[in-house]
């Protein structure tokens, strides 16, 4: 019998939440109004070419149980009569005091650690929120999971920027404190292809942010 076998993963960050410029980690405002329209476009069929959400494709979706993600995941999974599994290790990281704060006084308070997270990624660790390596340890256990899923299984993800910046960063191999040129939009739509064989697993990056290419 053979080991080899695939399994695509579909990432979809949260659309436009409601609430304003502020930080959001388990802060849990509803998605706007034009945050679901972002949503829905982004899991329309049809994205780049045919290479798309392929709705009828997906086996399972996943979601964050922070609302911006998850009344959007449940709507779609009753739509498409799909069991939902909702999973902590999916979530925003939690941070902490900063949590709610206007983005423009947050960037200025957290500016010392996030330049010493630059050269050490023990020194992200938000005031009574959660360090960033517990962080990136629970997301990245999240995502090895996800091997272990049938072959042809297809699933789709609903979850976070700053989640993505762990897992899009791993499937490149970049640095997870070098992410900033990844573009990370809301509704960011991206396809992760994993081949499994003998126990190896080799991810690639199919597309990424392909509900804003399309619509542009």
């Amino acid at each position: 019998m053979s080991s080899r076998k695939k399994i695509i993963v579909d990432f979809m960050r949260h659309g436009e939440p409601e609430g304003g410029e502020v930080l959001r980690g388990r802060v849990d405002h509803p998605l706007s109004k034009l945050g679901w329209q972002q949503m829905q476009l982004a899991a329309a069929p049809g994205l780049v070419n045919g290479q798309s959400a392929a709705t009828s494709q997906w086996t399972d979706i996943i979601s964050s149980p922070l609302q911006r993600c998850r009344a959007f995941a449940e709507k779609l999974a009753n739509r498409l009569d799909l069991k939902l599994l909702i999973d902590d290790r999916w979530q925003e990281i939690d941070y902490g005091d900063w949590d709610g704060m206007l983005l423009s006084e947050w960037r200025a308070l957290a500016a010392p650690q996030f330049k010493a997270f630059r050269e050490d990624l023990s020194k992200l660790a938000p005031p009574n929120g959660e360090d960033y390596l517990t962080f990136r340890d629970r997301v990245l256990g999240a995502w090895q999971e996800l091997s272990q899923k049938a072959d042809g299984s297809h699933v789709l993800i609903v979850t976070h920027g700053g989640v993505l910046r762990v897992v899009l960063p791993t499937v490149l191999g970049m640095p997870l404190n070098r992410s900033t040129p990844l573009h990370i939009p809301f509704a960011s739509f991206s396809r992760v292809s994993l081949q499994i064989e003998a126990g190896r697993v080799d991810a690639r990056l199919l597309f990424h942010n392909a509900a804003e290419y399309a619509a542009g």
